[in-house]
Formats: C-alpha cells, structure tokens, sequence
C-alpha cells in the first residue's frame, strides 16, 4: 500500500470555548522525501511544548493544533512544509473562523512558521533554533511578534544566524526578543524547562495583548 502523502492536523481542543489556538511546526531535513510521521524525532520534540501549551491555556480556551509534513525534508525550491503549513491554518480558519494564531516551530518548522506567517490571523511566531540561511523573507512578519531562541552549543543550526535575523526583523515586525539559552544544543533537552516556559508565556501574552516580555 502506498503511503498517504497528505499533510496531518491534530487539535486538542479545551472543554472552553476555543478562543485561540497555538500551532506547533516540527523539525526535518534538508533533503528527504520521505514520507513524515507522528513517530520520527522531530515530531516527538514537539510534544512537550504540546503538553505545556495546553495546560497553561487551558482555562483562557487555547488549543493546541500539531501539523504533520507530507515529507521529511524542505527540498530546495520546493519548501515542501510550506504549503502543508499553510493548508492547516486554513483549516483552523474553517473551524474556528478569527480566533489568533500562535505558531511555535522548530528547527526547519521554525524556518516554516516564519514562512507562513503572514496569515492574517497569525498574531505571534515562536522559532526554536531555526534554520536560517541567509536571505530569508521578511515581509511576512509585518505587524507580528516574534520570539527567537537558539541554545549557545547548538552544532545544528546557527545561533549567529538566528541573531542576525532577529536584527534584521525589528525593523518590520512589531515586536522581536532573541533568547540565547546557555549550554543547551539543537535538540532542547538540557534545559527543558528555559524552552518552555518562554514559548508558553509569549504565546499567553501574544494572545492576550500584554506587551512583549524583554528575554535579554
């Protein structure tokens, strides 16, 4: 049987009425067309953000959505995440017409969410030691608040680059903070807890219209 080469949408929904909804991009490969799935690393990495996000939002109806890829890798030209990205905020649109969107990416799916994030319900992007190559858009990011984060010993990808970025979008987002998280690589798990925190606390105060919290 071939595999089904579709994009995924999981959405864990509080017992409230859903007045938010924070969107969770997961990581990949350069080059893969390999057919993602729930159980790979990089979608695994997502799940405790999943957990943290829907227990500090529970009671202010924030819903936790995870996106699964067609494929592994972003493929060139093809950015393949893109249009998978892109397929479930307009299916998050269908079923909860206007409410915000967060979206909380990492690695490639922070390349993504920034990518995507001139819909225009999204109202803040979380990037977790994104892969940033150099001469990535902007425009997107006009009128949101972005959150970047990168672990100081992170061989993966590129904390100059991310910083760099960051620089770069204060000019055209409404709000950038870049947090540098010492000690900590690609993979977040050394200290889990600094990730966490962070990414509930900007989502909550991207939702709720408190002014951006300063990390430096």
């Amino acid at each position: 049987m071939a595999a089904d080469l579709s994009p995924r949408l999981r959405v864990h929904s509080p017992r409230s009425p859903v007045r938010a909804v924070a969107v969770l991009l997961h990581g990949g490969r350069e080059h893969s067309r390999e057919p993602a799935t729930a159980r790979q690393p990089a979608p695994l990495r997502m799940e405790p953000f999943a957990l943290v996000l829907r227990r500090a939002g529970r009671r202010r109806g924030l819903a936790v959505a995870t996106v699964g890829y067609r494929v592994r890798g972003w493929n060139g030209a093809e950015a393949s995440p893109v249009p998978d990205a892109q397929w479930a905020l307009r299916e998050l649109h269908d079923r909860h017409p206007g409410v915000p969107l967060v979206l909380v990416g990492h690695s490639m799916g922070g390349r993504t969410a920034l990518r995507v994030a001139g819909h225009p319900h999204v109202h803040g992007v979380a990037a977790l030691a994104p892969w940033l190559p150099a001469g990535e858009p902007l425009e997107q990011l006009a009128g949101r608040r972005v959150l970047l984060m990168h672990g100081t010993d992170d061989r993966t990808t590129s904390p100059k680059a991310t910083r760099a970025y960051a620089e770069r979008a204060r000019s055209i987002a409404a709000a950038v903070q870049y947090l540098a998280v010492p000690g900590d690589n690609h993979a977040m798990l050394r200290r889990p807890g600094r990730w966490h925190r962070a990414v509930a606390a900007f989502t909550l105060d991207c939702l709720t219209g408190a002014p951006a919290p300063s990390w430096e």
